[in-house]
């Protein structure tokens, strides 16, 4: 392997760290600071990882995780979560303090104090766990890409804050490592300080110089909340006064949804899923329930959305499941096709057009793009060498075609992958290949096929994605997957195969043949838009006014970025290309991947017979969205957010501020006299619902969850420190306060239920209906106004959630485990019923015990801190642990305790 690191900075200075600490066999090739990138549109700093098999990785995060999975390292969810935290937000900052430092010749506490935020954060999570590194008790990578990270802004060590003792342990430990101290050594030596200086005088300022990052975590995590100013306290108590009547009216499209001229027209589509199976959580997260909440948003901002979807009906996978299913593939298509809906409906995805592709509208449009590629010369006729059964007469597809893989001996690989090893196969490749439908051995013949000729519209291709790039939201992986397509160049790519089933090619030689899936599935998207409307041309055919939204998996990528793209810059017929490409990472299951035939992960169809609201669902699954890097599906973290987030802290709030409405004041909203303190929580409700807006308008659906979280907790706190109960008991002025504090939380409520609409559509409308919020409410603007005033009436006011008890999750992950393949399944428990749902304990009683948790926490850091005796520390620690038992009692959970950490004896 050579790796390749044209400058000397903090990319280099992780990525040999980790080579070094993952023993990796390593050549090691300098660049010069002003060499240009060795491939089109990738950064000049990025480090290249040329591998043996070829293929080439130009992202420190991803060269880093490489090394230590080539080590037999595999990254825990924590340290995913680290890496994900470092490249979305310690990044941007540490870039900033790093330009100020050595091109602004700032001092090294100043620039530091740039970083207050994300070192607090780190300090936090290493006192909380108590762990010596980031993700346990060893270094994994996660402490390599952070520690190089910061490395080059804090080798001072006497610029670190001096209250932060568990990250200067950390830092410490971390410069014990061998690998850590060759790599500063190799990279930050002076002359080499010199040469990044130089580079970085000659790149523009980061765009987020010296500022604070938006950040991710909620306010408890943060250490302390930005100071507040009195132009956004005043401004926000301004927006308050001027109430409903400030909102822009909903926008009602007519149907069918049209561009409308003047207005942000939003085109959304989400990846087509294949209609021979059947969706699992993995699937609807990283595409329909992504894009419905995005879509959801886009339609509280009265943006003008059309969301379109569809199955996927054509090509080898539909022929193989009909086969094997005894059907024909059109009864394939319409029994697949009738479960997706039925999933995608219980699971509230609010498309304008669900469709498919089996239609005649297809088979036009297609043949269209079709004959027009092929008569601007961007068409390439070429003989295959492909299997062909005699028996059958008939080419094989290679999903037709089985055999023992060249790799590794596996004797089922198909003809276009071994299942065993993962490699790509070349049917021809295959030893002792059979045929599929009949078993007969298929012989090597010539066949003739057309492939569409990349090559020459790679220069149109990379203009687009120049602009696209400098205009559109495209994700990070995004980007990286096109790059590493384009970067040695583009080949001729086969459009056509040996089929019966799918859109026929319309040219004389070729009319046995049907279009590759590649090619012929994205074009979904526009028939199933023309199945919607006559006028479909009109927003796929309409850049000028149009903005595209495609959502999908990291694998869908290169279809959605090169292939597509370039079949329609080549058919040069106006068509709307996409301006944000919107990408995630994997969703796992548990501590392994979804697998149907093994019983492994939930499936669409199962999720509804669990008992758990398809709301919960979605929001669990827009909670841990793998936005950055994979995530993991996970039955107990399942369960703690439903607990804590929802049902303790959302749930919670929501239902007291109704509850005081009803029983303080008869179910009238009443009179409010603001505060400077009410003033304050204005503008800061305000700063959560702006952040909550310039993340989504960024679709980082996730980090947007949790401004609403934020927003409640700020809710809870505030209804804690004022105690209307008590206050309702008082002298007049005590009542006024419980009036003001009921009539300000009911609003937040307010407020909370058409920020969650996008992720939780049912709660938000039970919210609505339970406090009778007016429907011209349901808009959503950057300013918190009072939408309930003084006199509104709400009505029946119960809890949203119900808590989900241990043994209900242990017998899900039970079922969902893989056992429930040898098992007769349990019968499916009922949906939950109002009147079941359990209220949260006396909420006084919970937050006393919380801070006596919280208290006490701090108190056990500090001992360990200060290596303070191991005795007193444990004294300490089991009274921790017993008021850990006492709020967990509280809350109605288990008052088990997990044992705390530490070294097993062998």
């Amino acid at each position: 392997m050579r790796l390749r690191l044209p400058v000397r900075g903090p990319a280099a200075l992780k990525v040999l760290a980790a080579a070094g600490a993952a023993a990796a066999p390593v050549q090691l090739v300098w660049g010069g600071p002003s060499e240009p990138p060795r491939a089109p549109l990738r950064p000049p700093w990025a480090p290249a990882l040329e591998l043996e098999s070829g293929a080439v990785l130009f992202s420190a995060n991803a060269i880093c995780q490489f090394f230590f999975l080539r080590r037999g390292d595999e990254p825990s969810d924590l340290s995913n979560q680290w890496l994900e935290w470092e490249a979305t937000e310690l990044q941007p900052l540490a870039a900033a303090a790093l330009y100020a430092r050595l091109v602004l010749g700032r001092r090294a506490a100043e620039a530091v104090q740039a970083l207050r935020e994300p070192l607090a954060h780190i300090e936090q999570s290493l006192a909380r766990t108590g762990a010596a590194f980031l993700a346990g008790d060893t270094p994994s990578v996660a402490d390599v890409v952070v520690w190089g990270t910061l490395y080059p802004i804090l080798q001072e060590e006497s610029s670190l804050p001096g209250e932060l003792q568990a990250l200067r342990t950390w830092f410490q430990n971390m410069m014990l490592l061998e690998a850590c101290r060759d790599a500063a050594d190799t990279v930050l030596m002076p002359q080499a300080l010199l040469e990044f200086k130089s580079y970085l005088q000659k790149q523009p300022p980061p765009c987020l110089a010296m500022q604070r990052a938006t950040s991710n975590e909620p306010e408890e995590e943060e250490g302390s909340e930005r100071a507040l100013t009195e132009d956004e306290i005043a401004a926000a108590a301004d927006a308050w006064a001027r109430g409903a009547a400030a909102l822009p009216k909903p926008w009602q499209p007519q149907k069918p949804v049209l561009p409308v001229e003047g207005m942000r027209n939003v085109l959304i589509t989400s990846a087509l899923p294949y209609v021979n199976n059947v969706p699992h959580l993995g699937n609807i997260i990283g595409c329909v329930l992504s894009a419905d909440t995005f879509a959801r948003y886009c339609r509280l901002r009265n943006w003008n959305t059309l969301y379109v979807c569809g199955t996927d009906e054509y090509g080898t996978a539909t022929e193989t499941k009909a086969v094997e299913e005894g059907l024909t593939p059109q009864e394939i298509c319409d029994k697949y096709n009738a479960i997706h809906a039925d999933i995608y409906r219980w699971f509230d995805i609010s498309f304008d057009c669900f469709g498919r592709t089996t239609t005649p509208s297809q088979t036009t449009i297609a043949q269209d793009i079709f004959q027009r590629l092929l008569e601007r010369g961007f068409l390439l006729q070429d003989t295959v060498e492909q299997l062909r059964c005699e028996g059958c007469q008939r080419f094989l597809a290679d999903r037709f075609v089985e055999g023992i893989c060249p790799f590794c001996n596996y004797e089922e690989a198909r003809g276009d992958q071994c299942d065993k090893c993962g490699k790509l196969i070349n049917a021809v490749e295959l030893k002792s290949p059979q045929c599929k439908l009949c078993r007969g051995v298929p012989v090597v013949k010539p066949t003739q096929h057309l492939f569409l000729d990349l090559p020459k519209l790679e220069q149109r291709l990379e203009a687009w994605l120049e602009q696209s790039w400098a205009t559109g939201d495209w994700t990070a992986n995004a980007r990286y997957i096109t790059r590493s397509w384009i970067r040695d160049g583009l080949k001729p790519r086969c459009i056509t195969r040996d089929l019966k089933w799918g859109t026929p090619v319309p040219l004389d030689g070729f009319r046995d043949k049907v279009f590759y899936v590649w090619f012929d599935a994205p074009i979904g998207y526009l028939s199933i838009t023309a199945n919607y409307t006559s006028q479909w041309e009109r927003w796929w055919k309409n850049p000028q006014q149009v903005e595209l939204y495609n959502f999908m998996a990291k694998d869908n990528v290169p279809f959605h970025s090169v292939i597509f793209p370039c079949s329609l810059l080549g058919a040069d017929d106006n068509y709307t290309l996409v301006n944000h490409l919107i990408a995630t990472e994997y969703l796992n299951y548990e501590d392994g991947k979804f697998s149907k035939s093994r019983g492994l992960g939930v499936f669409g169809d199962m999720a509804k017979d669990t008992g758990i609201p398809a709301d919960i669902w979605r929001f669990y699954l827009l909670y841990v969205r793998p936005e950055g890097q994979d995530s993991a599906f996970s039955w107990s973290d399942l369960m703690l957010k439903n607990n804590s987030e929802l049902l303790n802290n959302l749930g919670n709030f929501i239902n007291r501020a109704g509850m005081f409405v009803c029983k303080f004041f008869g179910g009238t909203v009443p009179s409010m006299v603001l505060t400077p303190d009410d003033k304050r929580l204005l503008a800061r409700v305000t700063l959560e619902l702006r952040q909550y807006h310039q993340l989504l308008e960024k679709v980082r659906i996730r980090d947007a969850l949790r401004c609403i979280l934020s927003i409640s907790r700020h809710g809870n706190q505030y209804i804690q420190v004022n105690e209307p109960w008590k206050r309702i008991k008082g002298d007049e002025n005590d009542r006024q306060r419980a009036g003001t504090v009921t009539g300000v939380a009911v609003n937040m409520a307010s407020l909370l239920a058409v920020m969650l609409q996008p992720y939780m559509p049912s709660v938000s409308l039970a919210i609505q209906g339970q406090l009778c919020i007016p429907p011209d409410c349901f808009v959503l603007s950057h300013d918190f106004t009072c939408t309930l005033p003084p006199g509104h009436r709400v009505g029946t006011v119960s809890p949203l959630f119900q808590k989900l008890e241990t043994e209900q999750v242990e017998a899900l992950r039970k079922r969902f485990g893989g056992a429930q393949a040898k098992q007769t399944p349990p019968a499916p428990q009922p949906p939950l019923a109002p009147e079941t749902l359990v209220a949260p304990a006396d909420p006084q009683r919970l937050q006393e015990l919380m801070q006596e948790v919280a208290r006490q926490g701090n108190h056990v850091r500090q001992l360990k801190a200060s290596k303070a005796e191991k005795t007193q520390i444990e004294v300490e620690v089991a009274k921790l642990l017993e008021l850990k038992k006492q709020l967990a009692l509280a809350e109605g959970k288990s008052p088990e305790v997990p044992a705390p950490k530490g070294k097993q004896k062998k």
